[in-house]
């Protein structure tokens, strides 16, 4: 019941539009290059407006992202959308959408684009995309495990996709550094953990992003998760992948209590959490201490420190789609099937 987009391919024309924040005049070279990228490899780029302004924590007003978005979502010439990157208050435009008016389109993205889809899936059932943003695929190269979106974004419905854990992480970001030979720094070691055990195998259906934003969807319309399940999952369970980028451990640890208060966890198969830029311990008090109470709490299996988000390099998940994931001695895998 969940409904997938057309499988993107060379030749399609990709969107850009900037429903949270648009890119400062200093950085627009960084989208120039980005686009050169996109057309290099056989795909046509058009960019909107909002995306090349910025107006406090904005790229234009509510309105006005919110009719770009929907402009783009309606274009029968845009086979796909990629927003320059996240931001802060995506969420003043959600009123302003037009959810029936939707029909699938891959969206792909991720940190405040998070805001939009999760709630663009749970309100439709239409499969969204957290992946890579358009300014981090600016090089000549692309980083292997991040270039995987495209193939995710050229799988056909009833069809899968796999998925490895990189080899190492950007332990920092280096934004005067050179894009060579990809705009990542890989400097750390990759180890994904599970809490308790070694391995583990989880299946469900893939539903995530950022928690710092998608938390404000509990108890609004964009976060009935109940209804979700129920009307586009045939009640199938959930596996959950979420990602911080500036909560301290504290701050996150209310944040995993607000979902299981709000029945978010009542039928899930796991909880996938990726590394964080923040995190940051509380009197003694750290993250993997909330993983280890939630965990206890909920009884659900829990991995982290696993490729998803801010601190890159990253898988790209579906919302929606079923997830198969693994995780023997660190290494992590995961098989998406678009079913």
């Amino acid at each position: 019941m969940i409904r997938y987009p057309k499988p993107l391919q060379q030749g399609d024309t990709i969107g850009v539009t900037a429903p949270s924040s648009g890119v400062d005049e200093s950085l627009h070279h960084l989208v120039h290059h980005a686009k050169r990228q996109f057309e290099k490899r056989g795909y046509e780029v058009t960019i909107g407006e909002t995306v090349w302004t910025e107006n406090k924590s904005a790229s234009a007003p509510k309105e006005i992202r919110a009719a770009e978005l929907m402009a783009m979502f309606k274009n029968p010439e845009i086979d796909a959308i990629i927003p320059p990157w996240g931001g802060e208050i995506l969420m003043e435009i959600l009123p302003f959408i037009d959810w029936e008016e939707i029909d699938p389109k891959w969206i792909l993205g991720y940190s405040d684009m998070s805001t939009f889809l999760f709630a663009l899936t749970v309100k439709t059932g239409i499969a969204t995309a957290h992946g890579p943003n358009f300014v981090e695929l600016r090089s000549d190269e692309w980083e292997p495990v991040a270039s995987k979106f495209m193939d995710v974004l050229q799988t056909h419905s009833e069809s899968s996709i796999e998925q490895h854990s990189s080899e190492k992480f950007q332990s920092k970001w280096q934004h005067d550094a050179p894009d060579d030979p990809y705009v990542y720094k890989l400097d750390s070691p990759t180890e994904w953990k599970v809490i308790g055990s070694p391995n583990i195998e989880l299946e469900g259906r893939l539903l995530g992003g950022c928690m710092d934003t998608i938390r404000h969807h509990v108890g609004t319309p964009y976060g009935d998760i109940a209804s979700f399940q129920k009307n586009f999952l045939n009640d199938e369970p959930i596996l959950w992948y979420f990602e911080n980028c500036e909560m301290n451990a504290t701050d996150f640890h209310r944040t995993m209590l607000q979902f299981v208060y709000a029945g978010w966890f009542k039928n899930a198969a796991g909880i996938i959490f990726g590394r964080s830029p923040a995190g940051k311990d509380v009197k003694g008090f750290t993250v993997v201490d909330s993983m280890e109470r939630i965990k206890e709490l909920t009884g659900l299996p829990i991995v982290y420190d696993a490729d998803v988000g801010h601190v890159p390099p990253q898988i790209t998940f579906v919302n929606g789609a079923i997830g198969k994931v693994s995780v023997e001695h660190g290494k992590g895998f995961v098989k998406t099937t678009f079913r």
